[in-house]
């Protein structure tokens, strides 16, 4: 079963992924940061808007506005309610860029291990970037000559 085994693949990586995103304490300083505004903003907005009937209504219109998911079955009518509603959407965008930012590095750092551990002789940072301009400029020396 050839695409047993893909997905075995694939649950595998994601594992590995979660990991190794999860060494991050900044991710969880994120998703704190999340919550604490979602709470905060659902407070605010169930204090100040009259269409706002409860806390958890409030709380739910902050989480759905901060992901961005806007079901409109909860919503703001108020000129201050209005107005933190859209923070609560910049704000959402800002941690979603956050996230994906996390996510980048968690992917570029696992490829930087993998890179290091093909290589045989350790340098440190100065003498890799030294070997690797001089590769490059024997390079270029090689297609000066082909073009002159």
């Amino acid at each position: 079963m050839h695409w047993l085994d893909d997905v075995h693949s694939a649950v595998a990586w994601a594992n590995s992924l979660k990991t190794h995103l999860f060494k991050f304490r900044h991710l969880s300083y994120l998703v704190l940061l999340a919550v604490m505004v979602t709470l905060t903003g659902g407070l605010i907005l169930f204090l100040v808007d009259p269409n706002i009937k409860s806390l958890q209504d409030g709380i739910w219109s902050a989480w759905v506005t901060l992901t961005h998911v806007g079901f409109g079955d909860v919503v703001p009518v108020s000129f201050l309610g209005r107005l933190l509603t859209a923070g609560l959407i910049f704000l959402g965008v800002v941690f979603f860029s956050l996230f994906m930012a996390l996510v980048s590095i968690a992917l570029i750092g696992r490829n930087m291990d993998a890179l290091d551990q093909k290589t045989v002789v350790s340098h440190d940072g100065k003498d890799r970037i030294l070997d690797e301009l001089a590769r490059l400029h024997q390079r270029m020396d090689a297609l000066e000559e082909l073009l002159f």
